[in-house]
């Protein structure tokens, strides 16, 4: 059976990648749940499918998606079309909580996770993403919440989409949050979730945490 480590955490908590540099040294599959949020709301901004009537679309029929496994050739696919990139600019970025926040959206978004580590062929996955610790893999064998600070998290975001426009990136992680928040609790850790603050320690330190939360949590298992 695959071994499934969910993390989960607020914009710009590093947990994306610290969750690929987690599924690295475990030599395990790494599954970024956002990034099909990203893609869906891609393929709306093309022209794909209309947001007004997305909560009545048959997404498991209609939404052609495909995404790597393996964290150091990653890429994402839409049809025939490579996303990797186009579903990091700031178009998408900005535009994806409209389509997160769609409970039939988020519905199929479970579904397809499931799907992927299933057939993933991986002895396990490190799955990173909104609602993974809780409604999406509630019975993973470890599961994580890492959170950090807004102004670290602000600074990371910065960094990480290289916007030098400090506003832009607050309004982007703000709204994000806002929209996050409406469904989920997403900087209280449930129960049977393990906080990791990454707020002063650095990437190695916080890839040492996890590590070490999980190797701690599958050892009770």
């Amino acid at each position: 059976m695959t071994e499934i480590v969910a993390i989960d955490g607020p914009a710009g908590s590093g947990k994306s990648s610290v969750s690929k540099q987690v599924a690295r040294e475990l030599g395990f599959g790494y599954l970024d749940t956002g990034a099909a949020y990203r893609a869906l709301a891609w393929a709306v901004l093309e022209g794909d499918f209309e947001l007004a009537n997305l909560a009545e679309v048959d997404l498991d029929a209609s939404f052609d998606y495909a995404i790597s496994l393996d964290a150091d050739d990653f890429w994402v696919r839409v049809g025939v079309h490579d996303v990797t990139a186009a579903i990091r600019e700031q178009r998408v970025a900005e535009f994806v909580s409209q389509v997160a926040r769609i409970q039939t959206v988020r519905d199929f978004m479970k579904r397809l996770t499931h799907r992927l580590v299933a057939q993933s062929g991986r002895a396990g996955v490190v799955v990173e993403g909104r609602d993974i610790t809780t409604v999406v893999l509630p019975d993973a064998n470890a599961r994580l919440l890492l959170t950090a600070s807004e102004e670290v998290r602000l600074n990371r975001r910065s960094a990480e989409i290289g916007v030098n426009d400090t506003q832009k990136v607050a309004r982007q992680v703000s709204q994000r949050d806002a929209s996050d928040a409406a469904v989920s609790d997403f900087m209280t850790p449930a129960e049977g979730v393990i906080l990791i603050d990454s707020s002063d320690l650095n990437f190695e330190q916080t890839v040492a945490a996890v590590l070490e939360t999980i190797a701690n949590a599958t050892t009770k298992d």
